[in-house]
């Protein structure tokens, strides 16, 4: 059962909404409902008086959360296979991207400035009350990445150990962790230490 003082932070290292998503949870592990909603508060897709009242609706409407849950879980390895194609540069199989046309389709809205204390942030407002319009933004904008093809400069990190996949934006194109201070500062120490291992026994 889903618990109003359940927290999750996410480091959102992937530059791309759809990105985060899908690095959200390892794979094949799917997202549970306070993790799903913890993301939607990080990615700035509800706020957090949204976001509480969102974590009790598996208590009010079962249905309904489960439903979107559901569709949450096909998005998420949708997406998976998209981007890994992308990475290896293979053809993206017409049926993966089949349920972001289903999110597409069915939600209708429009952004929105709404303002925060002293800043201002866009909110999606739903044309009707489906849940279904709190994946809108994660379908879009891994649509805006396929449509990029293959020049989009998707990447997974170079840490076998990591998974994590990222947009690189980079000057140069040639960015190879999710992130420096994590994976890539890992990866210096391990050189570092193999190197002086070597020249020990080199000696």
């Amino acid at each position: 059962m889903p618990s109003p003082s359940f927290t999750k932070t996410y480091t959102l290292l992937g530059g791309r909404l759809a990105l985060n998503f899908i690095n959200a949870a390892p794979r094949p592990q799917q997202l549970h409902w306070e993790e799903l909603i913890a993301f939607l508060e990080a990615s700035r897709i509800v706020s957090s008086e949204r976001g509480a009242r969102l974590l009790i609706l598996p208590q009010s409407d079962p249905q309904s959360a489960e439903a979107l849950l559901e569709k949450s879980h096909r998005l998420r390895e949708s997406l998976h296979r998209v981007f890994s194609a992308m990475v290896r540069k293979e053809r993206i199989a017409r049926e993966w991207v089949e349920p972001v046309n289903a999110i597409l389709r069915i939600t209708e809205g429009h952004d929105e400035l709404l303002q925060q204390a002293q800043s201002w942030r866009i909110e999606y407002i739903a044309r009707d009350d489906s849940l279904d319009w709190l994946l809108a933004a994660i379908a879009r904008s891994a649509a805006e990445i396929v449509v990029e093809g293959a020049k989009a400069p998707i990447r997974l990190c170079a840490n076998p150990r990591c998974g994590l996949f990222f947009y690189d934006a980079s000057r140069t194109h040639r960015r190879r962790w999710c992130s420096m201070a994590s994976c890539g500062n890992r990866s210096k120490v391990a050189a570092f230490a193999r190197k002086h291992a070597n020249s020990r026994y080199s000696q």
